[in-house]
Formats: structure tokens, C-alpha cells, sequence
């Protein structure tokens, strides 16, 4: 009884550190990535820690100890900014807390994907094709391929693959023929790590796609929400700074309309109504001008032509007296 209590109680304390590290790393750091961390292994965990070690910490736990240690931080503390973490702890999950950049992080991470084989009923992560090529076995193996309908041929004593073939389709289960060639053939089709599948900052929670964008897409997003807040404010005639100019061009026209239709003028709608009347009377205004502009340059033709001329005579000079000389 006494060994069994010793050993309830060591677990007790052991959440208890869980818990208080996990409260600790809250308190220090803003920004948290949430990592799907299916079949990564030890050893490779340790490497990623390495890798990291610095400006990040890597906690991994069950989710229900995670769950308990936030509740009770939020309890604790009032602090309820951390609420949307509890319902993002599904599935075999960790927490990465990082002050550095978000991006950069998640560029590490990939730096220590490992790949791994075709293991049966193994759900596909991506679709595996198998390359045209010679794949080195003999044709006593030929039966693997028939089997999964790859076309084949021997050539110079061994199987070669004709075309590529999709064995496997990303979210199937592998079956073991599938396996079994992929093992034959040396071919690792999947590679594991920790993905990141949420990102928490001060409080928000976002698709870690957000982290792929740049300046111009910001710019191009932001267009188009302008656009689309300048739409929705003039077709219920609501004012707002990106509607305002839109809304003042409108009614300058609109009045403009009543003037020209009505008796009604003023300054800027006199022009308009002068146009209408009469067309013919900016033609006019404007045909000065360009033959005034074509005059000019006539006029300037003749100088160039002349001062040409005088350059060719005193040419003509300077050659007639070296042979005076």
C-alpha cells in the first residue's frame, strides 16, 4: 500500500512541474505554434529541440494534462486570451513557444523532416508515383507489378517501369502489395516531422498559411477589402473616408445633370451648357493654336536652311584659301 501511494504521488508531482513549466512558458511567451507531431520519433524530437534551442521550447504532453494546466491558468490568473488553445488540443499535438520569428521557425522545423517507408494500412499524407525506370529486379519479380497493373518490360535482364505510375493516392490506406514494392524498389514515399497546423500571437489564433504571405498580397487583400467596404457604404449612401469622394463626384454630377436639363446654372456648369450649345466654338478655340504652333515652326525652317547655307560658303572659303596659300 505504502509503495503504491509512493507511486500515485510521484505521478501527482510530476503533473504538478507539467503543469507549473506549462504556466511559466505562457507567461513569458506571446507566440505559440501548434505542431501535429504523428510518428516523430525520439530521437528525431531531440534533434528538432537542438535545432530550436535558443529562442524556442518544445512541450509535448497529453492533451488532457495540457487542458487542465491551461484551465487552471486561466482560473488562476483571469487571463482568458489562451481560452482558444484548449480547443485546438486534438490529436497527437504539441506546443512550440517562440520569441523569434514565426516564419523562420517553421522553415527549421522542415529542415528536420525524416522519411520514412510505406508502412501497411498506413493512412497516404501525399500520393506516391512510382517513376518510370529500371528498378533493378529480376523478372522472377514481375508479379508485383502485374498485380498493381504497372506496365513493364524486361530489358537487359531486369525489370524496367515504361511509364509513372500512381500507386497510392493521398488519404489512402496502404495496402500490403503496395508496401511490399515500395520496399523492393528502396522507395521511402512519406516524410514525417512536426507540421504546423495553428499559430497563436497575443491572443489570436491563424492558419499558419498567414505566415506565406508577402507585402504585395497584404497590398492586394487590402484592395480589395477597401473596394469592397467603398461599395457596400455608397449603395447604402453611408459615409466613410473611402466612400467620400466616390459620394461628392456623384452628386457634383447629379447637380450638373439638373443644371443642364433645367434653367438652373452656376460657375462650373456655364462651360458645359456654352459646349452644348455650340461645339463649333472650342473647335475654333482650339484651331489657333495649332496653326500658330505650325507657323512657328515653318517660320524656323527657313533660319535653319539658311544658316546652313552660310555654313557651306564659309566651308567653300576655308578650302579656297589653303590653295591660295
Amino acid at each position: 500500500m505504502a509503495v503504491g501511494k509512493k507511486v500515485v504521488k510521484s505521478k501527482m508531482e510530476k503533473k504538478e512541474i507539467y503543469s507549473a513549466k506549462l504556466k511559466k512558458l505562457i507567461d513569458e511567451y506571446s507566440k505559440i505554434l501548434i505542431v501535429f507531431a504523428d510518428n516523430v520519433g525520439s530521437n528525431q524530437l531531440q534533434q528538432i529541440r537542438q535545432g530550436l534551442r535558443g529562442d524556442s521550447v518544445i512541450l509535448m504532453g497529453k492533451n488532457t494534462l495540457m487542458k487542465r494546466a491551461l484551465k487552471s491558468y486561466i482560473q488562476e490568473t483571469g487571463n482568458d486570451t489562451i481560452q482558444p488553445l484548449i480547443g485546438l488540443l486534438q490529436g497527437n499535438v504539441g506546443l512550440i513557444f517562440t520569441k523569434g520569428d514565426l516564419k523562420e521557425v517553421r522553415e527549421e522545423l522542415g529542415k528536420y523532416k525524416v522519411g520514412a517507408p510505406a508502412r501497411v494500412n498506413l493512412v497516404a499524407p501525399v500520393d506516391v508515383v512510382i517513376p518510370p525506370g529500371n528498378t533493378g529486379l529480376d523478372p522472377s519479380q514481375t508479379s508485383f507489378f502485374q498485380i498493381l497493373n504497372i506496365p513493364t518490360k524486361i530489358n537487359k535482364g531486369t525489370v524496367e517501369i515504361i511509364t509513372p505510375v500512381e500507386i497510392i493516392k493521398k488519404g489512402d490506406k496502404v495496402g500490403s502489395s503496395e508496401a511490399a514494392l515500395l520496399s523492393k524498389l528502396a522507395i521511402k514515399p512519406f516524410s514525417y516531422g512536426l507540421i504546423v497546423t495553428m499559430v497563436y500571437e497575443d491572443g489570436s489564433v491563424y492558419d499558419p498559411e498567414v505566415l506565406d504571405l508577402t507585402e504585395d498580397d497584404l497590398a492586394v487583400r487590402f484592395a480589395s477589402g477597401l473596394a469592397n467596404v467603398t461599395s457596400l457604404a455608397l449603395s447604402i449612401s453611408f459615409p466613410t473616408l473611402a466612400a467620400a469622394p466616390h459620394m461628392l463626384i456623384n452628386a457634383y454630377k447629379n447637380v450638373l445633370a439638373v443644371a443642364v436639363a433645367t434653367d438652373y446654372s452656376f460657375p462650373r456648369a456655364e462651360e458645359v451648357k456654352e459646349y452644348l450649345k455650340d461645339p463649333s466654338k472650342f473647335a475654333a478655340a482650339v484651331s489657333p493654336v495649332a496653326s500658330s504652333t505650325g507657323g512657328s515652326a515653318s517660320a524656323g525652317a527657313p533660319k535653319e536652311e539658311e544658316k546652313k547655307e552660310e555654313l557651306e560658303e564659309s566651308d567653300d572659303d576655308n578650302m579656297l584659301s589653303l590653295f591660295d596659300d
